[in-house]
């Protein structure tokens, strides 16, 4: 039976460190696919906006090439204002009278003020210039107005308006003529010559880097027929033989419905070793974690197996000194009856008696306490079996009541009976019944005060019979009366050793009490008693 029981702990066991390891390797796997998807998420964020910025770029560029080439100053401001937002730049241009002294004379003057800021380099510039009239603001304008030396802010308002009309209708012109060049540039252009690898490639690294993505990675072109475009200079990242299945893809031209589509794909081949980086520390945690509790387990286990193994080893020589002590046992009473023999002895019987008296009675004592040890020795192997026999329960308690009052006849004590005087009998062990009633009363005796009071009751109680054993003694601590069941176990007294003892007979009656399926209760107080209480199931008896 204990063999198979440790079968069943290590079983347990392994399958409760198994759990733990397939639980922690779940909790990592889906720490690692959310992880996979925030990646996936943010690389498609990435290669949208790589898309749009690459095509803004390539128009921006293509059409400051047309206006250097072909357009006037103020139309290259003009395309300019069209891409101020790529370009990140701010500007603001104000104009306001003002008025200076010149040779102690008040004259007014236009002052024009300038500011631009650009947000990717940082650099800031201002500029002011101070118009007398409004032949400095036809110079700066390049525009016929009216010449007034007394011009004033309103008449320059108006002027500026028409200005800004002009300016309308030059930017339709100029859009106008851009879209043509734009149709007649890519009509005819191979998809290689559309797109400037190098330039795509700094741009796709540029964006890598600010989301901080691997800085190792692959991307290829595809037209619609999935087949590669191939360059005559390439780059190191650029590969015709990307595997686009676990790529990531988008058009690179999005906003151009006329041309061939042609499409981007971006790939990371360090993509698990980065996420797995970004999750080194969670993992290593959990890792370091599921080592301590497995080595905890182990550790507990084993601990566990050596305690078992040096239980039965204990009770091993327990139960063999214990049997090797009745042989002596056995002589030594044999011996106190030939000396009490005076037959045998003559004259010497009468004059060694009062000795011979006493070693019988502590052969006695030490053959009840040899039996209490191989009885503790039983139930702590599992060996006991408890027979089934009709037992007049009634009877018991009277005979271990009259026995118990012979004891404390002379200390001035008693032994007060309440029991019923309808016989109870119940089914159980005769012998181990006697010796679990005979324990409570004798201690009942032994932690008494000087004069004994001792009441044993036994009443039928609906479906159970209650057998209470209760004293007025010197009760127990509420701090103890949960460990006085417990082996070998005595109330701490510190040098006093008044009461003799080894703590065997409470974890015996317990012992029997569980066995037999019965319930055991105790009531005490300290310096006024305790109550021992056994609860019998109608079931136990006929």
């Amino acid at each position: 039976m204990r063999k198979i029981r440790i079968n069943w702990i290590i079983g347990i066991v392994a399958i409760a460190m198994i759990s733990l390891l397939l639980i922690q390797f779940y909790q990592v796997s889906q720490q690692y696919d959310q992880k996979s998807e925030e990646f996936k998420d943010k690389v498609k964020t990435l290669i949208e906006r790589i898309s749009i910025r690459h095509e803004k770029a390539i128009e921006l560029r293509k059409y400051m090439h047309v206006v250097n080439n072909d357009f006037s100053p103020e139309y290259k401001d003009i395309l300019k204002k069209e891409f101020q937002n790529l370009l990140t730049s701010e500007e603001s241009i104000t104009i306001r009278d003002t008025v200076l002294v010149e040779n102690g004379k008040f004259n007014k003057y236009l002052l024009i003020q300038g500011a631009a800021f650009d947000t990717i380099s940082g650099l800031k510039t201002k500029h002011q210039v101070l118009a007398k009239d409004v032949k400095h603001i036809h110079q700066l304008f390049n525009q016929d107005i009216v010449k007034s030396k007394h011009a004033n802010s309103e008449q320059v308002s108006n002027q500026l308006d028409q200005r800004v009309m002009r300016q309308i209708f030059k930017k339709s012109k100029l859009i106008n003529e851009m879209l043509f060049v734009a149709f007649h540039d890519n009509s005819y252009l191979e998809p290689e010559k559309r797109i400037d690898i190098n330039f795509l490639d700094s741009i796709i690294a540029f964006e890598v880097r600010a989301d901080k993505l691997p800085s190792e990675f692959k991307f290829s072109i595809k037209n619609e027929n999935n087949e590669s475009v191939h360059f005559c200079s390439s780059t190191p990242h650029y590969s015709c033989k990307i595997d686009t299945i676990d790529s990531f893809k988008t058009v690179l031209f999005p906003s151009n419905i006329i041309d061939e589509s042609l499409y981007l794909y971006l790939k990371f081949p360090t993509e698990k070793s980065f996420i797995f980086h970004e999750m080194f520390i969670p993992f290593a945690i959990s890792f370091l974690l599921v080592l301590l509790m497995v080595f905890a387990i182990s550790y507990m286990f084993r601990t566990i197996i050596t305690q078992k193994k040096l239980s039965e080893l204990k009770n091993d020589f327990i139960s063999n000194m214990t049997h090797e002590f009745k042989t002596p046992i056995s002589t030594i009473s044999l011996a106190c009856q030939v000396m009490n023999d005076k037959d045998m002895m003559g004259e010497e019987a009468t004059k060694v008696a009062p000795y011979v008296d006493m070693i019988y009675q502590e052969n006695k004592r030490l053959e009840l306490l040899v039996e209490r040890i191989l009885q503790s020795a039983a139930i702590d192997k599992k060996d006991i079996e408890l027979k089934s026999e009709l037992i007049n329960l009634t009877e018991v308690v009277y005979e271990l009541c009259r026995n118990a009052q012979f004891r404390i006849k002379d200390l001035g004590g008693e032994i007060i009976e309440k029991i019923d005087v309808k016989p109870i009998q119940i089914l159980g062990d005769k012998m181990h019944t006697v010796n679990l009633i005979s324990n409570l009363i004798d201690n009942a005796i032994k932690y008494s005060k000087e004069t004994p009071i001792v009441t044993v009751s036994l009443t039928r109680v609906e479906n159970s019979i209650f057998l209470s054993i209760k004293d007025e003694g010197i009760g127990i601590p509420k701090a103890h009366i949960s460990k006085i069941f417990d082996k070998l176990y005595r109330i701490p007294t510190g040098n006093v050793h008044n009461v003799k003892g080894f703590g065997l007979g409470l974890s015996y009656v317990k012992a029997i009490v569980t066995l037999n399926g019965w319930k055991l209760d105790v009531k005490s107080q300290e310096k006024i008693g305790s109550e021992f209480t056994i609860q019998i199931p109608i079931k136990s008896y006929n």
